[in-house]
């Protein structure tokens, strides 16, 4: 459910990675899934009760279907204070309209089964690879470094971690956990969400969605997307953004894109030689691509 309330939203963002899928799903969009549209914005603040944390869809429907009135009126109250301007069906949600909740079943039916149902393995294998991937990282590198490579510009403050955002927001956890969700449709700043199951960070794949291969592709190139991992492997002797460009036939423009990415990851590294940068990979890109757990400078 969390899933498909930030796909909807990236159908809202002008991102140039979605464009293309943004196009595709838009057009194939029936008009019953519109509703969806009007209640969840691009910056995915939408109300909490439509992506309920559950085991699968008919278990999170029903949780949206059966969300107590309070917290319903609650978050219908935040959203349209954040500048969504009510709209007359949404109004008589929170007043438990019989109709109105009948339009919102059919708009969660409709958009799940045309945004999220042909693309689910491709979704899985993503969260899949993500999640072997941080485990990855706490292995090799601990977990405050886990933590803080979910998002760029992530950094400690002695044990709080900040992230950029246009928010300010400060969250105590208080001896209790929260729950890391990565999500292969945001690609913004994480986002908490206050769930009765507890806390939960949202935060972006480092794959996401339109790079995703098939599921039956290797696992590194399902983590990574086929372009870097063909990159990553180049990388284990030193190479100019030149170089990648020739031997792989891409646009150095595009090349620099993905090593930038790679090397955000902690993948590679880049030194300047000159007018020249050469491209490398770290030890925990090497690790990766050997299987062995790397290690890197704390």
């Amino acid at each position: 459910m969390v899933e498909l309330t930030l796909a909807i939203a990236a159908l809202q963002r002008p991102d140039p990675l979605y464009t293309l899928w943004r196009r595709r799903t838009l057009h194939a969009l029936p008009r019953s899934a519109g509703p969806l549209l009007e209640l969840v914005p691009a910056t995915a603040k939408g109300p909490l009760f439509l992506d309920p944390l559950s085991l699968g869809f008919d278990d999170g429907l029903d949780q949206v279907l059966s969300a107590p009135t309070p917290f319903v009126r609650t978050e219908l109250r935040r959203v349209h204070s954040a500048g969504r301007r009510p709209i007359p069906w949404t109004r008589l949600l929170a007043d438990r309209d019989r109709e109105s909740w009948q339009i919102l079943e059919h708009a969660v039916r409709a958009a799940h089964a045309c945004v999220l149902d042909s693309s689910w393995d491709r979704i899985r294998a993503g969260f899949d690879a993500e999640r072997a991937w941080r485990i990855h990282i706490l292995a090799a590198q601990g977990i405050r470094a886990m933590l803080v490579g979910l998002a760029p510009g992530a950094r400690w403050h002695g044990t709080t971690l900040e992230f950029d955002s246009t928010d300010d927001v400060e969250v105590t956890l208080n001896g209790h956990g929260i729950t890391l969700l990565p999500s292969v449709f945001w690609t913004g700043r994480p986002l908490v969400g206050r769930y009765a199951q507890g806390l939960f960070l949202v935060y972006p794949a480092t794959t996401p969605l339109p790079l995703l291969d098939d599921p039956t592709a290797n696992a590194l190139a399902t983590l990574l997307g086929r372009t870097r991992a063909t990159i990553l492997e180049q990388l284990t002797r030193p190479r100019t953004t030149t170089d990648l460009a020739h031997q792989l036939d891409l646009a150095k423009s595009s090349v620099s894109e993905h090593t930038n990415a790679l090397r955000d990851a902690h993948l590679t590294t880049a030194h300047r030689d000159g007018k020249t940068v050469w491209h490398t990979c770290t030890p925990l890109g090497l690790g990766l691509l050997t299987g062995s757990p790397g290690t890197t400078k704390s």
